[in-house]
């Protein structure tokens, strides 16, 4: 490691699971690869936990298109991604080396890490264009370490870390949706994909962090009483036919609020149900990236559509501070270990899970 001041011995190779291509969870990989070595303002982490997301399964199935061409196989920035590369964006483990420019006092520090760099001003950096984000620009969490500036770093919210790991993306995406969306106590939320990573905590944070009124959307009613359980006032299910009317039934008005991430399926259903001003923020297409847009809806009932991604470092140091209060509860549905990458992702897609997937390396005593 060279000038670096070390915690304990690192190997010169590692663990790694890789994405060798796009394709399916054939195009993913174990392999042997160089432990990275921190430069001066970077820590070197040691990976003891890393959830799987939505965006390590569009990474390795080039699904989120470009610019021009919504079919187009393309990374998080709709831009190309380099293979081999490492997916996985939300980490959390222990500082085992620093960079000469950090204060050694920081190692055996156990921490999370904000998922990706920028130079965007703060309260802007999510919005920058040189944004790097881990698992797409840069390789992640589907390994044993990683190197990561160490201003990124902050401390576990929990002592696990498992359950620490569970809330980084998902937790801090369904954080920004309802802070962008500014709600307020009382609002109306109605919250799609419930049963999800980004929809289960948007359940807990729009409840017992807003103070608002919430209608999750689920695709059956098997886990009504687990999402009533998170905070939901209200659980239907999306296959039912009348499902407008359905849900201005449950509430007894219009909705002020909608929280998308399952896209074209709703698109419509999530317009019509809003009520004059309201505001629908979308940070996901799960179901499917392109639907059709009666303008007229948008213009005609005053309606704002938010665009989310991510969020401002400010936000998750307020999400990671009401973690530590117990107000949001981590949601865990199932851990593998890290060699069981592929499993892990096909588990991921099965729509019957309730919470995250975590990959977890095994911890030396």
């Amino acid at each position: 490691m060279g000038r670096n001041t070390l915690l304990q011995s690192i190997p010169s190779k590692m663990k790694a699971v890789v994405v060798t291509g796009y394709g399916g969870t054939e195009n993913l990989e174990s392999r042997k690869v160089p432990v990275p070595v921190p430069n001066e303002n970077e820590v070197l982490v040691k990976i003891y936990a890393c959830a799987v997301n939505n965006s390590d399964i569009l990474m390795r199935e080039g699904g989120y298109g470009t610019d021009t061409q919504s079919s187009q196989k393309a990374g998080w920035k709709r831009e190309a991604i380099s293979f081999p590369r490492i997916p996985g964006t939300d980490i959390a483990g222990e500082i085992v080396a620093v960079g000469a420019n950090i204060n050694p006092a920081c190692l055996g520090e156990k921490v999370v890490l904000f998922p990706f760099t920028s130079s965007g001003p703060d309260g802007l950096e999510h919005m920058a264009k040189d944004i790097t984000l881990m698992s797409s620009e840069c390789d992640g969490g589907y390994a044993e370490y990683i190197a990561w500036p160490k201003e990124l770093c902050r401390p576990m919210p929990l002592s696990s870390y498992v359950e620490s790991s569970s809330f980084i993306v998902s937790c801090f995406t369904a954080w920004h949706m309802l802070e962008k969306s500014k709600v307020v106590p009382g609002e109306k939320i109605l919250i799609t994909g419930a049963t999800g990573g980004v929809g289960s905590y948007a359940i807990q944070i729009a409840s017992k962090v807003f103070g608002a009124h919430v209608i999750a959307l689920a695709r059956d009613l098997s886990l009504k009483e687990k999402m009533i359980e998170l905070g939901a006032s209200e659980v239907l299910s999306y296959k039912s036919t009348t499902l407008s009317d359905d849900i201005l039934k449950a509430v007894g008005a219009e909705i002020d609020v909608v929280l998308d991430v399952v896209g074209d399926p709703l698109f419509s259903t999530c317009l019509n149900v809003l009520r004059n001003g309201g505001r629908l923020a979308i940070s996901g297409a799960v179901g499917g990236p392109v639907t059709q847009l009666d303008i007229r809806t948008v213009y005609l009932k005053h309606l704002s559509i938010i665009g989310c991604t991510l969020g401002t470092r400010k936000e998750f140091d307020q999400m990671l501070a009401v973690i530590r209060e117990g107000k949001i509860q981590p949601l865990i549905d199932k851990v593998f270990p890290l060699e069981r990458a592929q499993d892990a992702q096909e588990y991921f897609k099965k729509s019957e899970k309730f919470g995250k997937v975590i990959l977890q390396n095994e911890m030396k005593v």
